[in-house]
């Protein structure tokens, strides 16, 4: 699924489609939620970099993963994906629903 507003387009990745990714090493997730709630738990190998401070010049080398961004609920990471298409970055891709989907999916949590 692709959504976005104006011109910069967003590619929406299930949890699911996350899971086969990072088995495959073929992702590397940011999750821009604040330090407490990454600390309450986390997709394993996840970076924090939370959106109260999210600048795309400063993401790290994906080394040729894709970076899949994810929050909670999909709401910041789709405004960190916006901050990416106004910086020109090609980070486009963020995680439906969020952490909130991956615990659904009862998938690993890091804590």
């Amino acid at each position: 699924m692709v959504f976005g507003l104006g011109k910069n387009r967003h590619r929406a990745i299930s949890a699911q489609e996350l899971d086969v990714m990072l088995r495959a090493d073929e992702a590397l997730v940011v999750d821009v939620r604040e330090v407490n709630e990454f600390a309450e738990g986390h997709i394993p190998g996840a970076v924090n970099m939370p959106l109260s401070d999210f600048q795309p010049s400063r993401l790290p080398d994906p080394q040729g993963k894709t970076i899949v961004l994810n929050c909670l609920g999909g709401k910041r990471s789709a405004m960190a994906l916006d901050k990416c298409g106004t910086a020109q970055s090609a980070v486009d891709t963020h995680l439906t629903g969020g952490f909130g989907a991956w615990q659904a999916a009862r998938l690993p949590v890091a804590r």
